[in-house]
């Protein structure tokens, strides 16, 4: 994957009040934008939507050395008359970008539409704002952990980037300078898991311009992201609990936990060696099934449920023999495209200089025989490659808009328990916990309509007893999918 830096800043002001009137009549209800504007089509929106380019500082410490341009989507709010305060999405990683998920626009954002405009940014190192990323090939799934390291540390030092500048302070100032090259006023933010970050160091950076924040998948401020053992145990332990409670997973897997853990043995002593049907091009491949690959691809599984029902059926095929079902489920997480892609390079970017540092011995020792262990055990050598300074905490400074925080009790990285201990820094701040949801709500049955209702009286409570008719997904029993 080919990344890129646009420094240099584009047409100045004086030409740009007449294109903006005419190309993005929505904004008009807002201050004049100082910015040129285009429509355009991306992957993930059926129609035409409005794309910005704004210049900002690559360095906020050495505003008049080099910029970068960021990449922001503007979708017009459907009515005329729209409210002037829009909704700001940020997206997740460290490394996904606003442009990688404009297909919220056509379910979970619908309702908000109606009223206000909905405005995606590519976070800096992300999507089309300068991705920073490697090229990965299929020749890699081949590969031993020590190569796909050593090429990934190779494509690092290759960049000739300032990573420091990529940090979520500078993010955050980012947010500011979109709302004012856009002329809004006071805006909404939606952030998603690492994007609730990011909207909390936004609010905390620029109180005044902040009306009212969504969270989903809620990370505390003092989280160290890649340490989730313990979140991720327990999403698994649920899980197994809920196969062994339910008369046809257990009929069909009954000793599905020990076959799980005779996996994770055979798998960690190298073992594992398969020679298979590529899923993809049905060509005969080998590979090494490493605890990296076994428990990374387990790991992202756990994140949604209707996923994770599957995992019991995809265990007892490899625990028999047959890994093709789970090489298949591993490929959705390891697509050689770069389009939705996340921005790896930028991932390491935020996590060396803002996590790594803050990773003690005791969550070490809480992530030792855990899902995320490999991960851990291979951020240190990549952060070295990296050469970014530690960012110290930051204090987490009271948020004075009102909140809403949504929090799935399956989520394996941001459980209700982090939205707890974010909620402690929040004067009003609204907590809704769905029983049968993984990592991320917003697009689950009702919530659609109370984010809107939210939005609109941030105020008031929300009344969100529809959310606990969200239904637990079946089973997957066999290779025709899940049970009725």
């Amino acid at each position: 994957m080919k990344f890129r830096i646009w420094l240099g800043l584009r047409l100045g002001a004086a030409l740009v009040s007449a294109m903006v009137l005419a190309v993005l009549p929505a904004l008009a209800r807002a201050a004049a934008p100082a910015v040129p504007t285009r429509p355009c089509h991306l992957p993930g929106s059926e129609e035409s939507l409005r794309c910005v380019s704004v210049p900002v500082a690559l360095d906020y410490a050495s505003p008049a050395a080099a910029r970068l341009l960021l990449h922001v989507t503007v979708a017009p709010a459907f009515r005329e008359s729209a409210r002037p305060d829009p909704l700001f999405v940020l997206a997740g990683g460290p490394g996904e970008a606003g442009s990688d998920v404009l297909p919220l626009l056509s379910n979970t954002l619908r309702r908000i539409r109606a009223t206000r405009d909905i405005v995606f940014i590519d976070q800096r190192g992300t999507g089309l704002s300068g991705k920073l990323d490697c090229e990965t090939t299929p020749a890699q799934q081949a590969m031993t952990e020590q190569q796909l390291e050593a090429e990934l540390r190779a494509c690092i030092g290759r960049m000739r980037t300032n990573f420091a500048a990529y940090g979520t302070a500078s993010a955050a100032r980012d947010i500011e300078q979109v709302r004012l090259a856009l002329g809004y006023g006071q805006i909404n933010v939606w952030g998603g898991s690492y994007g609730t970050r990011l909207g909390q160091a936004y609010a905390r950076a620029f109180p005044a311009q902040l009306r009212a924040l969504v969270l989903d998948g809620v990370a505390a401020p003092d989280q160290v992201i890649p340490a989730g053992g313990r979140d991720s145990q327990a999403a698994l332990e649920a899980l197994f609990r809920q196969c062994a409670l339910d008369p046809s997973c257990q009929r069909a897997f009954p000793a599905v936990r020990a076959e799980f853990a005779a996996l994770v043995a055979s798998v960690a002593a190298g073992k594992v060696k398969l020679a298979i049907a590529d899923p993809r091009t049905a060509e005969p491949i080998t590979l090494t099934m490493t605890s990296a690959r076994f428990l990374g691809t387990v790991h992202s599984i756990l994140y949604s449920p209707a996923d994770s029902r599957r995992l019991p059926f995809l265990i007892h095929s490899a625990a028999r023999g047959r890994w093709e079902p789970f090489v298949a489920r591993r490929n959705v997480a390891a697509d050689f495209s770069a389009d939705g892609a996340n921005a790896l390079v930028l991932h390491l970017a935020v996590i060396c200089a803002e996590d790594l540092p803050r990773l003690t011995p005791a969550l070490r020792a809480d992530d030792a025989a855990a899902l995320t262990a490999p991960m851990l055990e291979r951020l240190p050598g990549l952060c070295q490659a990296m050469h970014v300074a530690a960012v110290p905490l930051a204090p987490a400074t009271l948020i004075s808009a009102p909140v809403l925080m949504l929090s799935g009790a399956l989520d394996p990285v941001t459980p209700p328990r982090r939205a707890v201990a974010a909620g402690r820094s929040m004067a009003h701040a609204q907590h809704l916990v769905v029983a049968n949801a993984g990592h991320g709500i917003s697009s689950l049955g009702c919530a659609p309509r109370l984010l809107r209702e939210f939005l609109d009286r941030p105020d008031l409570p929300v009344q969100a007893a529809c959310l606990k008719e969200i239904p637990v997904p079946g089973f997957q029993l066999g290779s025709a999918g899940p049970q009725p």
